[in-house]
Parts: structure tokens; C-alpha cells; sequence
């Protein structure tokens, strides 16, 4: 066979189609505009870390955190806290909140002193320390060792004893303001500490305290929320936390009663777990809140609504049916063993429809409509019971997306129904209050809505240029 290959010339590699591969001329000197890139291009002079940065998300930009970082905030807070504790040895006719009061205000007004002459990067913490020493670790641990509490750690650790020995948390025939037990039966749990430990020396007295394990519970519970809610893990929550705990709004309640610290952690963390869908720990958080206290019970459509709209009706079937079967599992002994007993002690009295009145009482509107008589109560109810509806009816249409926008709906009921309730006091506005700022400082924003995602044009990796065809020569 014949070759009809020209000596010297070689068949190039790749597709030739006969155009020439001369390389185009470079143009001399400097190009023009050499830190701008042609659009559509990405300058591969600006590494990857530094083109995301240029993007911050939206939660970062609206940290509520950044609004108490202000030193004219913190003044403020402190100067409203110390005039708050200063007007209980005053106005309060309860010892223990005027011991409370007496130990708290100097408190806060060195708290406010410190943050105003201290460098700004140690003010916050050294005032957030001084405030909890004064306003809660000191009169605690004084009113503990004296064994001086309000009457609900009596209640609560009384029906622990009534359930270790009889079997029921509740009293048949009660007599005296102190008789009823307004709670829920695993509200006794907080008093086993003192049936096991009981009160003997100044360590057992403290240990078996029913509100040391309130604040426990409260605690966990917070920073379990934290967690779950936190969108990176770059700040610890010690310092919202002793902030928080060293208001007045918690810190008078952990140490005069705190019978309400548990419900308020166990909200918030419940609203977290759905939002992660975690829905057997959802369902199980869900039914302990249930069985504390029945003002709890709207947290449940709450979060079920919220793994509804984001995971789908699985997922919000089995928390709900976790959590409505291990309530009834809970409460149905006592219901069927005290059916009398638990309605007389956990519905009518907090709602101020039995023969001896509940003393909890603050000037709000629906006791002061109580106290025109039958009629002012009927009109007290009605209007709590349109409360309700109303926020029920928000719910329904404007389910909520986030943990945010869960806790803020049940805010607002029981902020209507602590409102509006025949008997109630300041001090369970505390629920609604940290259900709406917790999640906002876990969450980071203030908007109930989803953080918006910035997208981004995924880069193109780089493409190897294609060798070029050897042409012949001459």
C-alpha cells in the first residue's frame, strides 16, 4: 500500500476545521480597569471566603443582642429593675418579697454603676454577675436555709408527700386557702427532693427546696432551646441567660416561689423541638408541660400546627397522638380515682368559682371586673373566652414557620387569658414574656419569619483548555 502522508507533516490532534491557530496578539501595556472583572466573570483574585463574607444573612444583621449591647440600654434596664425592687418594701404586704426587695435594689443599682464606668467589654458581664448575686443568689439561699417560702412550694411539696402516701396529690375536703393544689399531678414531682432528703440540717433544707428544682428545670430547658434554636454555636448563652434570670421578672419569682419557671422552660423548648423535627421528643416535652399545669395545654395545637406547616401531617400526628397519650396516661388515675377533687382544685379555683377564693390578685382588667360581683365575673369570662377564639382563629389562619412565630401565638393567648382571668397576678405575665424574647436571642432575629437564604451562582470549576492541532509549516 501507498502512504499519501507528506514527509514532514503530521496529522494534528483534535477536530481541525482548517481555521488558522495562531494565537491572537496581546495587546501592550497595562490593561484597562484591572480590579474590575467583566460582568458574568468571577475575579479568581478574591478568595472564596472573602466573596461569602460579602453576603452576610439577614439574621445577622437584626441581632437583637446588638440593642442590649448599648450602654444606654443597660443603664436603663438596671435603673428600671432597681426602682422595681425598691417599691416591694414598700407596697408588698408579703415578707418574703420585702426581704427580696431590701437584698435586690442596691443590687441593681451597682449593676447600673458598673456598667456605666467599667470598659464596655467587661460592664455587661460584671453587671449581669453583681445582678445575680444580689437578686437571686443571696436572698435564695437566705430564704431557703430559713425554710420561708410562698405558700405554692408548700402546696407542691405537699401533694408529693399526699402521693407517696395516699395515692392522690390533691386533699378531699379541703378547708383553708392552703388545702387546694391548683396543679396538675406531675407538678409533684418537684417535691419528691424533699420527701427523700427532708429538712433536717441547713444542706437538706436547700437541697430538697422544691425551687431549686424549679430553676433547674427552667435552666435546662433554656439552653436545651438555645441550642437547637442557635444558628451557629459561635456565642455561649451564659450571658443572656444570667441577664434574664437576674431580672425582676424571673429573678423574684425563682426566689419567692418559682412554681412557674418550669412551664416557661418547658414552652420554650417544646416550640425548638418542632421547629427541628423532633417530634418523639416534641410530644414527650409537649405532655410534660400538659400534666404541670393546664394554662400549658395551647402550647400543644401550637406546635403541632408549627410540624404541620413545615414537615407535613405525619410528623405533627405522631407528636400530638405522643403527646395526648402520654397525658391521659398521666392524669387519668386522677381522673378516675378524684374526679371531684381535681376539677374543684385545678379549674374552678384558679378561676375563682369555689366557696374560698384563690388570693392571687393583681389590678388586672379581668379582677377588676370580678370585683363587681357575679356579673362583672360572667363578663370576665366571656371576654377571656373571646380572647381565645380570637387567638385561635389566628392561629388557624396564619399557622406559624418558626419557633419564633409558634411562641409569640401562644404568647398572646396567655398573655389574654392572665389578662382577662378573674384571678391573676403580674407575675404570670413572666410566661408570655419569655416566650417572646428566648427564641429571639437563640434565633438571632427579630422577624417571626424563616432567615432569608441568599443563593448564590455555583462557581464553575475550571475547564482545561483543549490542546491545539500542530499545523504544518510553510
Amino acid at each position: 500500500m501507498v502512504s499519501t502522508r507528506t514527509p514532514g507533516f503530521s496529522r494534528p490532534r483534535g477536530r481541525f476545521t482548517g481555521r488558522s491557530r495562531t494565537p491572537a496578539p496581546q495587546p501592550v501595556g497595562p490593561p484597562s480597569r484591572p480590579d474590575r472583572p467583566l460582568r458574568g466573570l468571577v475575579s479568581r483574585a478574591v478568595p472564596r471566603q472573602r466573596r461569602e463574607n460579602t453576603f452576610p444573612p439577614t439574621a445577622a444583621r437584626t441581632d437583637p443582642a446588638r440593642l442590649a449591647s448599648l450602654r444606654s440600654v443597660q443603664l436603663l434596664g438596671c435603673a428600671v429593675a432597681a426602682g422595681w425592687a425598691a417599691a416591694f418594701p414598700l407596697v408588698s404586704d408579703l415578707p418574703n418579697q420585702r426581704v427580696w426587695g431590701i437584698i435586690a435594689a442596691p443590687a441593681y443599682a451597682l449593676a447600673g454603676l458598673l456598667c456605666l464606668i467599667l470598659p464596655r467589654r467587661f460592664a455587661a458581664r460584671s453587671a449581669a454577675a453583681v445582678a445575680l448575686l444580689g437578686a437571686v443568689v443571696v436572698p435564695l439561699a437566705l430564704l431557703a436555709v430559713q425554710g420561708r417560702h410562698q405558700s405554692e412550694v408548700m402546696v407542691v411539696e405537699r401533694s408529693a408527700h399526699l402521693l407517696l402516701t395516699t395515692g392522690s396529690a390533691y386533699l378531699q375536703h379541703p378547708v383553708v386557702v392552703t388545702d387546694y393544689n391548683p396543679y396538675l399531678p406531675a407538678m409533684s414531682l418537684f417535691g419528691m427532693p424533699r420527701q427523700l432528703l427532708g429538712s433536717g440540717d441547713a444542706f437538706t433544707r436547700v437541697a430538697g427546696d422544691a425551687r431549686i428544682w424549679f430553676a433547674l428545670t427552667f435552666f435546662a430547658c433554656l439552653l436545651a432551646s438555645w441550642g437547637l434554636l442557635r444558628p451557629s454555636r459561635d456565642r455561649a448563652p451564659l450571658l443572656p441567660l444570667a441577664v434574664l434570670t437576674a431580672s425582676p421578672l424571673i429573678a423574684l419569682a425563682l426566689v419567692v416561689g418559682g412554681v412557674d419557671l418550669p412551664l416557661i422552660g418547658v414552652c420554650c423548648l417544646a416550640m425548638a423541638l418542632a421547629e427541628r423535627d423532633r417530634t418523639v421528643a416534641a410530644g414527650l416535652v409537649l405532655a410534660l408541660a400538659c400534666t404541670l399545669k393546664w394554662t400549658a395545654w395551647p402550647a400543644l395545637p401550637v406546635a403541632v400546627l408549627l410540624l404541620w406547616r413545615l414537615y407535613g401531617r405525619r410528623p405533627a400526628a405522631r407528636t400530638g397522638l405522643i403527646a395526648v397519650g402520654t397525658s391521659l396516661a398521666v392524669l387519668l388515675p386522677s381522673v378516675l380515682t378524684r374526679a371531684a377533687e381535681l376539677r374543684e382544685q385545678v379549674v374552678l379555683f384558679p378561676l375563682g368559682m369555689t366557696a374560698i377564693r384563690t388570693p392571687a390578685g393583681s389590678p388586672l382588667p379581668g379582677k377588676v371586673l370580678a370585683g363587681f360581683g357575679p356579673t362583672g365575673h360572667t363578663v370576665s369570662l366571656t371576654l377571656m373566652t373571646l380572647g381565645g377564639v380570637a387567638v385561635a382563629i389566628w392561629l388557624l389562619a396564619r399557622p406559624p414557620v418558626t419557633a419564633t412565630g409558634a411562641a409569640d401565638l401562644l404568647a398572646a393567648g396567655l398573655a389574654i387569658a392572665f389578662m382577662l382571668a378573674p384571678a391573676g397576678r403580674f407575675g404570670y405575665l413572666a410566661l408570655p414574656a419569655v416566650l417572646v424574647i428566648w427564641p429571639r436571642l437563640a434565633a438571632r432575629r427579630w422577624s417571626n419569619r424563616p432567615a432569608a437564604v441568599v443563593r448564590r451562582r455555583p462557581e464553575q470549576p475550571d475547564r482545561p483548555e483543549r490542546p491545539e492541532p500542530a499545523l504544518p509549516r510553510g
